[in-house]
C-alpha cells in the first residue's frame, strides 16, 4: 500500500538514532554485544553479565534482559541499581548495554532490557511501539531488578537513552521508586511523529492521520499488518548522504552498519502511530520532583528536545543540564571521549543522589 512514503519515512528516521564507528561484531561476542570493550566472558572478581527473562505483570509478555553486576559482586551485600532504557529501534546489546556495563564498573547493579514487542522480547504484532508499552517496560524492569539479590530497592535509579529517555521522563513522573533520573540524548518521539523532526512536517499532520486511519481500517477487515519503512543495509553512500539531517545519516551508519544487531529493527506498525502522534514527553514534566540530570550533545540537532523538557522540569530544584562539547546526538552512543565524559557525569550524579 502506498502510504505517504516520504513523510512517514522521514518521521521514522527521526526516531531511529545511533552512532558510527566500527564496533564489536555481535557475531564474535558470546552475548551478541555490539559495543567496544564489551564483556566476552564472566570472570570472578570482574563485572559480569547475566541474561535473564521475566514476565510483565500487566501484559503477560516475556521480556529478555541483561543484568550487569559489579566486580566482586556479593548477593548478601546491598547495592544501588539502575534501570537502562534503550533508544527507539535499539536493543539491549547496543548503547543501552554500553552504559549499563560502564555503570556496573562503577559499582551499580544495572539492567538493560529489550522493549516488549521488540528485540528478543515477546509480544505480537512484532515491532509495535506504543508509548504506554514503553513506559510499562520501564516499570516492569524496576519490578524485576528490585527483587534481584543484593539490590537495595530504596536506591533505584533510571537512565533513558534517546527515545528511552523520553519514556523515562514519563515513567518517572508517576513512579517514585526511581529516586534519581538521567537521560542521554533524550528524544521526544511523539513530537517527532506528530510534527516531524525539527518541526519540519507540521503541514502534513492531518493527512498522515488520515492515512494511518486507513491502515487501521484495512487491518481490522482482515488485512496484513502494515509497517513503516525501515533502515535496510543496502542504501548507497549517495543515498545516505542525501538524508536531510545529520541524525538520520549517523543513525543509518549505527543501526545498519557499524553497530548492527539482528534483533534491532527500525520499523514499527503503522497502527502504533495513532498513539505516538498524540503523545508528548513535555506534558506533566513538573511532576518530576526527583533529582534530574539531562545530557545531550552540544552539536546535536535533537538538542532542542532536551532543552524543552529540562525547562519544563519545574518540580525539582536538583537538576542539571550537561552539554557534551562538540558531540552530535549519535556520537553520544559510542564515540570517545564523549562516552567517558557522560559516564563520569552519570557516576557523579548517581553517586550523590543514589548512595545516600
Amino acid at each position: 500500500m502506498k502510504l505517504i512514503k516520504t513523510t512517514v519515512l522521514a518521521t521514522i528516521l527521526a526516531a531511529i538514532l545511533g552512532g558510527n564507528a566500527m564496533a564489536t561484531d555481535y557475531k564474535n561476542n558470546p552475548f551478541t554485544l555490539t559495543y567496544d570493550n564489551a564483556i566476552t566472558q564472566n570472570e570472578k572478581g570482574k563485572v559480569n553479565i547475566h541474561p535473564v527473562k521475566y514476565t510483565q505483570k500487566q501484559t503477560g509478555i516475556e521480556v529478555v534482559a541483561n543484568v550487569y553486576t559489579p566486580a566482586n559482586y556479593d548477593p548478601t551485600k546491598s547495592y544501588p541499581a539502575i534501570v537502562v532504557a534503550h533508544p527507539n529501534g535499539g536493543v539491549k546489546e547496543q548503547v543501552a548495554g554500553l552504559y549499563a556495563q560502564n555503570l556496573a564498573e562503577k559499582g551499580y547493579i544495572t539492567i538493560a532490557f529489550d522493549a516488549a514487542y521488540q528485540g528478543g522480547s515477546g509480544g505480537s504484532p512484532r515491532y509495535t511501539d506504543k508509548p504506554q508499552n514503553r513506559i510499562e517496560d520501564i516499570r516492569a524492569a524496576a519490578d524485576f531488578i528490585s527483587q534481584y539479590p543484593g539490590v537495595d530497592a530504596k536506591r533505584l535509579g533510571l537512565l533513558g537513552i534517546c527515545g528511552g529517555g523520553g519514556y523515562s521522563i514519563k515513567a518517572a513522573q508517576t513512579d517514585k521508586r526511581f529516586i534519581s533520573i538521567a537521560t542521554v540524548s533524550m528524544f521526544n518521539t511523539g513530537d517527532a511523529r506528530r510534527n516531524g523532526f525539527m518541526r519540519s512536517q507540521k503541514e502534513t499532520i492531518q493527512q498522515r492521520l488520515v492515512d494511518i486511519a486507513k491502515v487501521r481500517a484495512l487491518e481490522s477487515a482482515g488485512g496484513e499488518i502494515q509497517y513503516s519503512p525501515s533502515f535496510g543495509q543496502n542504501m548507497t553512500p549517495e543515498q545516505v548522504a542525501a538524508l536531510p539531517f545529520e541524525m538520520y545519516r549517523q543513525g543509518y551508519e549505527y543501526y545498519a552498519q557499524t553497530h548492527a544487531h539482528p534483533n534491532s529493527q527500525t520499523n514499527n506498525t503503522i497502527d502504533s502511530f495513532q498513539d505516538l502522534m498524540a503523545f508528548d514527553v513535555n506534558t506533566n514534566v513538573d511532576l518530576i520532583n526527583q533529582p534530574l540530570l539531562m545530557v545531550a550533545g552540544e552539536k546535536a540537532d535533537s538538542l532542542y528536545m532536551t532543552q524543552e523538557v529540562f525547562a519544563n522540569a519545574t518540580g525539582t530544584d536538583n537538576k542539571a543540564l550537561f552539554l557534551v562539547p562538540n558531540a552530535s546526538h549519535i556520537e553520544t552512543y559510542w564515540k570517545q571521549p564523549y562516552v567517558q565524559q557522560i559516564t563520569d557525569k552519570l557516576t557523579a550524579f548517581y553517586g550523590k543522589n543514589l548512595n545516600q
